[in-house]
């Protein structure tokens, strides 16, 4: 019998210690996830340290060397403009479907993705598993001038910093017009994931004087003037988020994923949606959900828009920002059309 105590006594130590080393693991990953729900920027950095090395992400001198000329493909480029003194990365490119830059064409605004803590004009989203500037350079060859826009990134900046350097960037092109010949009287903006975000949120700072005193951005241009915006798989509904997209815009609009009610309020510009917000596309990818939202309230709103939504004929899921894919993929190339199509429309006097 005490032989049998004695090994009872072993055996219950040797499970103790396991344990105990299970418990204070389990402890330690939950103390490490609430510290980095508070401070997202440690997961975010993170992934910027993998994406960028030792690189700079926020500079107030260009990434690269100015061009002006033609490229390999026959379009014409005028590149690193500096649009602003304020922020870093206020930097711009300007490309036309050939060298007649005398030409009169619709101007697109297009603003990257990235996240905010990633991407640029040049590099566009490091996420998208794309070529990096095929769908831009395919939209100017329909006919566009194309202006492409640089903003600062976290941990230097946040919300809403990369929507007042979008609103510089069209202030200074509307002064600059006459000097780089566009036609500021046919705008469109057009932004992808971040760059998206930022599209949505611009056209609520153009069209609803109460959103733009929200945010403090005087609005650089005549929402008359604005033909579409093209809001090209957006996040916007800050409560219907997973983790991950909670880290992310929890990290650029606070540096927390917990954001109050008056957070939430600036951000999500679908609840400031009035009727007279500029025509809209809506391509419904990976937050198809959120487009979804936009395209409902902007029905409650009576405003025009048009929604591309693969999913409700094919119910087959689409790739985050699928129509980057145009080149190679067959829905992409339907999407892209139509885009393209519904811009031409717009832009017809």
């Amino acid at each position: 019998m005490e032989k049998e105590k004695i090994v009872k006594k072993k055996s219950k130590k040797r499970w103790i210690i396991p344990l105990s080393i299970v418990g204070g693991l389990v402890l330690t990953c939950g103390l490490l996830f609430l510290v980095s729900t508070f401070n997202t920027q440690m997961i975010v950095g993170l992934i910027q340290k993998v994406t960028y090395g030792n690189n700079p992400i926020n500079s107030y001198n260009p990434f690269y060397e100015p061009h002006i000329g033609l490229r390999d493909n026959g379009q014409y480029l005028i590149s690193e403009i500096k649009y602003d003194e304020e922020y870093p990365n206020s930097f711009l490119d300007i490309t036309y479907p050939n060298e007649d830059i005398n030409q009169d064409r619709p101007t697109l605004f297009y603003f990257h993705g990235g996240g905010f803590f990633a991407g640029s004009k040049n590099m566009a989203d490091p996420m998208a598993a794309s070529d990096a500037t095929a769908l831009i350079d395919d939209i100017c060859a329909q006919g566009f001038n194309i202006v492409n826009v640089d903003y600062a990134l976290v941990p230097d900046y946040h919300f809403p910093v990369p929507i007042i350097q979008a609103n510089k960037a069209i202030e200074f092109i509307n002064n600059h017009k006459d000097e780089y010949h566009l036609n500021m009287d046919k705008v469109i903006i057009m932004g992808q994931s971040a760059g998206a975000i930022i599209t949505s949120q611009l056209g609520s700072v153009i069209s609803n004087p109460e959103y733009a005193e929200l945010l403090g951005i005087t609005p650089s241009i005549d929402s008359s003037k604005i033909k579409a915006l093209v809001i090209d798989d957006a996040p916007l509904d800050y409560n219907s988020f997973d983790l991950a997209t909670k880290y992310l815009i929890g990290n650029y609009v606070k540096g927390s994923i917990y954001l109050n009610k008056n957070e939430i309020s600036k951000y999500n510009n679908i609840l400031h949606i009035d009727n007279n917000y500029p025509f809209s596309i809506e391509l419904a990818g990976q937050y198809r959900h959120d487009m979804l939202e936009l395209s409902s309230t902007l029905d409650d709103k009576d405003v025009d828009y048009l929604l591309i939504d693969p999913y409700s004929e094919t119910k087959e899921k689409q790739s985050h920002c699928f129509i980057s894919l145009e080149r190679s993929n067959e829905t992409a190339k339907r999407a892209f059309d139509e885009v393209i199509v519904s811009l031409k429309q717009k832009c017809i006097d």
